[in-house]
């Protein structure tokens, strides 16, 4: 589980981040990066909506994100948001591929500022 300070929890915080951030897409989800400039910890947002599957499966979605966001943490620099919005389908890859293409969505999102 990401510690609550790497957790985007606000409504607004995910509208920022959609909204002005830097978006990278793959074929599994779309990645917003925005960088806020200032000293703080690196934030991980998860969206999963109904689109992507039942209860069950959006809950395991969300749980994989979390946990390329863990593996991530130390690699990213601080003051980043990252929201992730995971799309149709990213259930039916498999957790190499997943994982390889939201940190390769992330990097790419992060280097590009």
């Amino acid at each position: 589980m990401l510690a609550r300070a790497n957790r985007v929890v606000q409504p607004a915080d995910f509208r920022t981040a959609v909204r002005r951030g830097r978006r990278v897409a793959s074929r599994v989800a779309v990645v917003h990066v925005i960088d806020h400039g200032i000293a703080g910890p690196t934030r991980f947002g998860f969206i999963v909506s109904k689109a992507v599957g039942n209860a069950v499966v959006r809950n395991r979605i969300r749980r994989r994100l979390r946990a390329v966001g863990r593996d991530l943490l130390g690699e990213l620099g601080s003051g980043n948001d990252i929201v992730i919005r995971a799309l149709p389908g990213a259930h039916e890859v498999d957790w190499v591929t997943l994982h390889a293409e939201i940190v390769g969505s992330i990097r790419k999102g992060v280097m590009t500022r």
